[in-house]
């Protein structure tokens, strides 16, 4: 292997920056080399994003208590087990009750920011969202919470801002509309998720952007344009995850991503937005038992454990084999505490806001 390509991965620690062409040559190296070359790559960019990650947050891991409180969706995504085209899914909602419910479960277990997350359901309207918010923010005014609920107009954003959401997440999928064009039906453009991102950026939220690893369709080219999208935009969070089929969408029989490529990417975008908040996901840990644990030796700082209540878990199935039970739900933080204190990592309870250090 050319030493060159070392060589950029230390120029994007030093400068946090690499030109597109330069993003491009290291993934394209990456995944046309044989497996020791790969190591060597993914070591040495982990080596600099868990050094770079402890400077900033030191060894702590902030876990997010998410709840998924539906799996009605209006978009028929291609690659998404709940698109609204698959009339298998056991759909759900959960009520007002049900998510302060699973807040309460949520605090007592020690989480200070919690995520809603779900399937653009029109539903949840701007008054019913807004009611949630406050009460949240009312009982526990000493916590976050997150939102990531698909794109939605300035007004519903302002009015979840001004109820006290404080951090919103919106993963831009591909920076390639192009590519963004194979993933999403005709009615959905990457033009307006990108202006619903910086609309984020704009009320004050802490935004949050990411992709999918291995996606059908995804070449160097498309991961370059990610990354220099995540290097421009300079997210507070970024959520990446390997693609994982659904057998009951378009992209089934698609081979899946990688762990491996995905925590390589992890260490990169580390090296790029030194304070971003990085969750080892879910999707890490669906495809490989030990993924949390690769995902944080490779520079992620954030674990988001299941509170959603346990009868509905199983049906928030984006994809295939989903990790749903054991450490991922949140009643079991104190394996996870263990686990993270095996790799020299703890646990924090506490908001974990994104330090700023621009």
């Amino acid at each position: 292997m050319d030493k060159k390509y070392l060589e950029l991965i230390e120029k994007l620690e030093k400068v946090n920056s690499l030109s597109l062409a330069e993003y491009e040559a290291i993934i394209s190296c990456y995944q046309n080399s044989n497996e020791k070359i790969q190591q060597k790559l993914r070591e040495y960019a982990a080596q600099k994003a868990r050094s770079v990650a402890n400077k900033v947050y030191g060894n702590k891991i902030f876990i997010r208590g998410l709840m998924e409180i539906s799996n009605y969706c209006k978009n028929d995504c291609l690659y998404c087990g709940i698109r609204k085209s698959n009339k298998e899914v056991k759909r759900y909602r959960l009520s007002k009750e049900d998510i302060l419910s699973a807040c309460e479960i949520g605090y007592a277990l020690g989480f200070r920011t919690f995520v809603l997350q779900g399937g653009d359901d029109p539903y949840y309207t701007d008054e019913i969202l807004v009611d949630i918010v406050l009460s949240i923010k009312n009982i526990y005014p000493d916590c976050a919470v997150t939102l990531s609920l698909g794109e939605k107009s300035k007004t519903s954003l302002q009015k979840l801002r001004d109820a006290g959401a404080d951090r919103y997440l919106l993963r831009h999928e591909t920076a390639d509309s192009c590519h963004y064009a194979k993933l999403h039906p005709e009615n959905m453009l990457l033009s307006s998720r990108i202006e619903c991102l910086y609309m984020l950026k704009e009320i004050g939220y802490q935004a949050g952007c990411g992709f999918m690893v291995g996606s059908p369709y995804q070449t160097p080219k498309t991961i370059a344009k990610d990354l220099k999208f995540i290097e421009e935009f300079k997210p507070a969070m970024c959520g990446i995850g390997p693609f994982i089929p659904h057998h009951n969408t378009p992209f089934k029989d698609m081979e899946k991503g990688d762990t491996k490529f995905t925590c390589f990417l992890l260490s990169l975008i580390r090296l790029i937005v030194p304070n971003v908040l990085l969750p080892a996901t879910t999707a890490l840990a669906s495809l490989d038992n030990n993924g949390r644990e690769e995902g944080i030796l490779s520079g992620a700082n954030v674990i988001m454990p299941n509170l959603s209540p346990a009868a509905y878990r199983k049906n928030y199935e984006i994809y295939d084999n989903k990790a749903y039970q054991d450490e991922e739900a949140a009643e079991s933080i104190e394996l996870l505490k263990d686990r993270m204190k095996k790799i020299g990592y703890e646990i924090s309870i506490s908001r974990g806001d994104v330090k700023t250090i621009y």
